[in-house]
């Protein structure tokens, strides 16, 4: 037993003098680029192009633009009409070819987004911004194709005709149809709308007409002025009267109630007014999203791993289905917000993304449909979407992950 314990403590001794003769050639190894390209994010997004290899070719099969899954466990494809969601399969393919510099990427991109370009021309929908400046927006950033250009230009004349000057504001949804028929609204404003701004600031620059912008800048003044609450947190539905501009109403359509706080519509306050500050350099926007971060931040409803419940408000926490778009969106914007103002944002950006990179948000290779990320919802007052795959989760999760390296400057 002795002789046992004296050739252990040797064999120490000769491994621990060995590191410390050799330390220049283990650090050497340790700092090999095969090493360095499984540091976050770099495995993440490498992971993300597999899981959208396999998605790519489902929907060259298909001919279609993967939205979510169905009921049935299979490929829920979005709709061959207008669909908001529409964008976000080629954008997220522009995403990758810009990481990755393969071909296949951009020519998948300008394949699916060229399935809807018509769509450039329907002013009865506010969410062409979703829907060109996710995937035309980052088609031009990376090719500087004119064609796009035109396109971007041709979608920000049809979303600017929704615009009343007398409220000040881009309408949302039309309330002749539908279930947005039966709510009694007039003219309804979502906290989403904010996303659609950022088409009008980019044509702007592209046109040197300023009009797009100025647009853009009274909804967002109208947004600020009406849409939140003293505790910084956003009511979803601001609807008003289309005449005076007066508010007659302020409701939910997707969150828990009236007066909670929707955990999708704080993040696209948040990503909204971070934008929005972007384009101006309006102090009040940037303090508006600063205040939207910290309400998210620091709300008693926000779990530990940082994925928020779907309503922030939602009757059954614990209990309540988690929403992962939420999480990509507000980790997105966090990221680019805390280059304006407080690295404590990119610490939880950081907390966030990590925590959607987990086996418990992120799916296997080959598995959830081949979407890359897990569990998020859609509406659970339409019973729709609640707990599965979204293309737009996926989208700003890529967004996000490439945000993180440049602004760590890997």
């Amino acid at each position: 037993m002795k002789k046992s314990k004296i050739g252990f403590l040797v064999c120490i001794l000769v491994v621990l003098f060995s590191c410390k003769e050799n330390g220049e050639k283990k650090e050497t190894k340790v700092a090999t680029p095969k090493v360095a390209a499984e540091n976050f994010p770099d495995k993440e997004l490498a992971l993300a192009a597999k899981q959208y290899d396999l998605l790519l070719k489902d929907a060259r099969e298909a001919d279609r633009v993967p939205r979510t899954v169905n009921k049935q466990g299979g490929i829920h494809w979005a709709n061959q009409g207008f669909d908001w969601t529409i964008g976000f399969f080629p954008g997220t393919c522009w995403y990758l070819f810009e990481d990755t510099n393969d071909e296949k990427w951009k020519d998948a991109a300008d394949y699916f987004q060229s399935k809807f370009e018509n769509f450039k021309n329907i002013k009865s929908n506010h969410d062409l911004g979703f829907v060109f400046q996710c995937s035309y927006g980052n088609g031009y950033k990376n090719t500087k194709n004119e064609s796009y250009k035109d396109v971007l230009i041709t979608a920000a004349n049809s979303l600017i005709e929704r615009f009343n000057p007398k409220v000040g504001s881009i309408k949302s949804w039309n309330v002749d149809g539908g279930w947005q028929s039966e709510r009694g609204w007039k003219f309804p404003v979502i906290i989403d709308n904010m996303m659609n701004l950022e088409l009008l600031f980019e044509v702007s620059k592209m046109t040197g007409d300023e009009k797009y912008k100025q647009i853009a800048i009274t909804h967002a003044n109208t947004t600020l002025k009406n849409h939140f609450r003293d505790n910084n947190s956003s009511y979803h539905v601001i609807d008003y009267a289309p005449k005076t501009g007066k508010v007659r109403s302020k409701q939910t359509a997707q969150g828990f109630n009236h007066e909670s706080s929707w955990a999708r519509g704080q993040a696209w306050g948040l990503y909204g007014f971070t934008l929005s500050y972007r384009y101006t350099k309006d102090e009040a926007y940037l303090e508006q999203a600063t205040k939207i971060a910290d309400f998210i931040l620091s709300n008693e409803s926000t779990p530990e791993d940082m994925i928020p419940y779907w309503d922030y408000d939602a009757p059954n926490i614990p209990n309540e289905p988690r929403d992962v778009s939420a999480a990509a969106i507000t980790a997105s914007a966090l990221i680019e917000l805390a280059g304006y103002d407080d690295e404590k944002y990119m610490e939880a950006a950081n907390k966030i993304l990590k925590s959607l990179a987990s086996s418990e948000y992120t799916a296997n290779i080959g598995e959830n449909n081949h979407f890359i990320l897990k569990h998020s919802v859609g509406s659970i007052p339409h019973k729709n979407e609640i707990n599965v795959p979204l293309n737009y989760a996926d989208y700003y999760y890529v967004e996000a992950l490439l945000r993180y390296r440049e602004a760590s400057g890997k």
